[in-house]
Parts: C-alpha cells; structure tokens; sequence
C-alpha cells in the first residue's frame, strides 16, 4: 500500500489517497497527531513507567508490600503492648481506663511508627492489588505477633495456639490463590460513581449505626469485660478506612499521570475519612491491647476485619461477580481455615500442652 495522492500540508481536512492490488481508499485527517516518542517523553500517555509497572508486576508488587506489611504491623503490637505495660509498672493510669501517660513512652512511639510503616506498605499494596488479596495476608502478623509475645512478653503460646497460627497461614494462603479480581476502577469519577450506589449507601448507614451503638451505649458498659466490643468498633470502622485507601490509591496514580487529582472534591473526602477512621481504630485497639492478651487480640481483630472487608469489597467494587464456583469455594473454605484457626488460639489458650507431654494430656482426656 503506498499513497498515490496527498496534500503536502497535512494539516485538518486533507485528503490521503490510499491503493492497493484491488482497492482504493481515500482517508481524511480530522486531527493533529502527537508522535509517540514525543508523548513518552512527557509522561502522559497510558505506557506511561506507571501503568507499564502496574500492568507487568502489579500483583507482585501489591503482594510483597503486604507481606513487608504484616511484618511490620505484628512487630509492632508487640512493642506498643511493652510500652502499656511498662506504663502500668510505673503506677500510670491504664489505657484502659482512659490514660494516655503511654504518649510520653518512646517504646510505644517505635510501636506506633513501626505500624505507621507497616499502614503505609499495606496503603501502598492496596493500590496495586484487590483488598482480597491484601487483606487476607494480615494472617501473616497474626502470625508473627503471637510468636514474639511468647518469647518478649511471656505470653503462652501452646501446640495448639502454634497450630491455630498454621492454620491461619494456610487459609490465608488459599483465599490468595482464589481471590476474585477487581472491578475495573482507575478514575475518581468511576470511584465516585461507585460511592453514590444505592446498596453501598445503605451498607455504610449501617454500619454507621453500629460504630456510634458500640461507641456510646456498649463501649462504656462492657467495653472492659468482653473482648469484641473494642474490637467491633476497629473492624467496622476498618471498611471505611480501607475504602479510603483504595480510592487513594487511584488518586496517586491519577496525579502520576498527570490527572487534576487535587481538584477533584472526593480526593479531600477520602483524606479525612482516613485521617479520622485510623484515629478511631488506634484509640480502640490501645484499650484492647491494654486490658486483653495480645494473643487473643490480634487474631480476633484479623477475623473481624476481614469479614468486614471482604464484604465491603464485595458491594463496592463487585470483585466476586467473575468468580467460577470453585474460587467462591475455595475464598470461603480458606477463611474458615483461618477461622478454625483463631479458635484454636481462643479456646485452648491455658491447656499446658506440648509434643513432649501430648501423650500425658490424651491420657488425662480419656474417662476413667
């Protein structure tokens, strides 16, 4: 194909005459092309590094930051558990009980900025893969949390408790393998779009409802004896803050390719819902960490967040609607998994069993 006829100015409107063996065309420039070297070098086209990274690694990138994550987030909670404890040896007044003399602990504030990593790794992770895939890995800190509260605090950990952590893994690893994919989302007006749904409006009313009954009637009267009301309160407000990360996320690589991010209102929303959500879960899981056991805390606090989240994820960004019914069965057979496990943890805690006195323990079970 060569062209026979063309109008040496190139400019809008001109005729381009096209022929082949058996056919002529005859084309008409409507606009003014840029060449694609020219758009690389600026960084505004799709291929710009961002959207290729994304595109060729994105799910590995998204997985290493939220494994980074739950190593920093279980590492963490230990070390602010020993800054509320060494508050305590000094005769302070518990988190607990509304103190907050841990604010002058710098053991504490290495706990806070650690997990502050850990929230930025897991912000940056949500950005390149699905929240259920992301969330999902926090077994990881359930993990590693009850493991160092057993050597750095002196909190048992049993075979079971060892076993409930394995299983946790595996059941993390399982909803990995069959997470559903996302709902295409990569501008904040389809984020906005998705916002404004009828069923997520009356989702997050709900849960609304339930943040402010558990923070003014039951938090005051029961908050110091039963471990899921503080708890409750960090996982409901955990769907806000995790929908606030996701949309952040295509803020910052709508501002990396040049997009007017900053002047779009759902932005500075999305900021203080954040800000304010991640202020709440903070306080709450303090005076969780305070009164309960870590080893109980944390993995309760990873079921109940992760229901909430799967389930926001689900009426959000609709990522369970391409799923075949043998990744539906495996999502939910790995969380029950992890759910098998946290009971473990729960429910055998204060069994004094080992490999070495298995044998011993089986024998006593046995009726006389």
């Amino acid at each position: 194909m060569e062209p026979l006829e063309t109008n040496s100015s190139c400019s809008n409107g001109s005729l381009i005459t096209l022929s082949c063996l058996s056919h002529r065309v005859v084309c008409q420039v409507i606009s003014n092309a840029v060449p694609a070297d020219s758009i690389q070098e600026n960084g505004t086209s799709d291929s710009s590094w961002i959207t290729r990274l994304e595109n060729n690694y994105g799910f590995y990138i998204g997985l290493g930051l939220a494994v980074f994550s739950s190593f920093l987030i279980g590492s963490s909670v230990i070390l602010k558990k020993k800054g509320l404890l060494r508050l305590v040896e000094k005769g302070g007044t518990r988190a607990g009980d509304g103190g907050h003399g841990y604010l002058k602990d710098w053991l504490w504030w290495a706990g806070l900025l650690t997990m502050g990593g850990g929230e930025a790794a897991n912000f940056a992770a949500y950005a390149f893969a699905p929240a259920t895939i992301v969330t999902p890995l926090g077994a990881l800190s359930v993990l590693i949390s009850a493991i160092l509260s057993s050597y750095l605090l002196g909190e048992r950990l049993n075979l079971l408790g060892k076993l409930g952590c394995l299983l946790s893994l595996v059941g993390s690893t399982v909803m990995v393998i069959h997470a559903p994919e996302d709902e295409e989302v990569t501008t904040l007006e389809e984020m906005t779009s998705k916002l404004k749904e009828p069923g997520f409006l009356a989702y997050a009313a709900i849960l609304l409802a339930l943040c402010f009954l558990l923070i003014f009637y039951l938090a005051p009267r029961y908050g110091q004896s039963n471990i899921l009301i503080y708890l409750t309160i960090c996982s409901v407000i955990g769907a806000f803050s995790v929908s606030s990360v996701k949309g952040l996320g295509i803020a910052i690589k709508g501002f990396f390719a040049g997009q007017p991010v900053l002047q779009h209102p759902l932005t500075w929303i999305l900021v203080v819902t954040l800000v304010a959500s991640i202020t709440t879960q903070i306080n709450y899981l303090n005076k969780s960490l305070d009164i309960f056991n870590t080893s109980l805390v944390f993995p309760i606090y990873y079921v109940l967040f992760t229901t909430i989240v799967i389930t926001t994820s689900i009426i959000l960004f609709k990522e369970w609607v391409a799923m075949t019914v043998v990744d539906i069965i495996g999502t939910v057979c790995g969380f029950l998994t992890i759910i098998l496990g946290v009971f473990l943890l729960h429910a055998f805690k204060d069994m004094d069993v080992s490999l070495g006195n298995l044998p011993q323990v089986l024998q006593n079970e046995q009726p006389a």
